[in-house]
């Protein structure tokens, strides 16, 4: 029964099946987590545009109303204070569509779940 479902190859395919106006959003936060983690790659992991360093870093997807991000739950409680203004679960926040994308804190959560993916994976080859 997954006849509708649409299966994506690439971040660009992705990307491409928005409006203008989104479209401009999620490439804006694509480059801030490419310059916040240059040796990631980008794949498509749960159908949603995924960075992956060690493992999978961050998840990004558009909604009607807002930009999901997904830096796993490490990632939002370690920035809960500076989250506090967006409306945010366990492993996920909503960044309100038509309101500036908060770049530098996107930016600080990336790099961290950088460090914290690449000290995993330096713990697993220790063991």
């Amino acid at each position: 029964m997954e006849g509708n479902k649409t299966s994506f190859q690439s971040i660009d395919e992705y990307i491409s099946t928005f409006p203008p106006e989104v479209q401009e959003i999620l490439q804006t936060l694509r480059q801030v987590i490419k310059e916040s983690a240059p040796d990631a790659i980008e794949k498509i992991s749960y159908q949603m545009p995924t960075f992956a360093l060690h493992g999978n870093l961050v998840h990004f997807a558009a909604f009607k109303n807002h930009i999901g991000f997904y830096p796993g739950a490490s990632g939002i409680a370690s920035f809960q204070h500076k989250l506090s203004a967006y409306k945010h679960a366990k492993g996920s926040v909503q960044f309100p569509i038509g309101k500036p994308i908060p770049s530098e804190l996107i930016s600080e959560i990336v790099t961290f779940r950088v460090t914290e993916n690449i000290k995993q994976a330096e713990e697993k080859v220790k063991k």
